[in-house]
């Protein structure tokens, strides 16, 4: 995985929560500390998310995305 952010952390997906059009993702990091993300559904199907999945929050600006190699 090539990306521009500088801020990219690697993590485990802890909860997926799909509503009617976004998606809440919770990210747990190797510390213990949590991040979440909300992204669209239709990324969340095409990203496969599921708990335990291997996952990077990428964080450019006020923005979090989910990155997965």
């Amino acid at each position: 995985m090539d990306i521009s952010a500088r801020n990219t952390l690697k993590g485990a997906v802890k909860q997926v929560l799909p509503g009617a059009v976004n998606t809440e993702v919770t990210v747990e990091l190797a510390n213990g500390i949590e991040v979440v993300a909300i992204i669209t559904k239709e990324s969340a199907e095409r990203l496969n998310l599921a708990e335990g999945k291997e996952v990077y929050a990428v964080i450019k600006a006020s923005d979090v995305m989910i990155a997965i190699d």
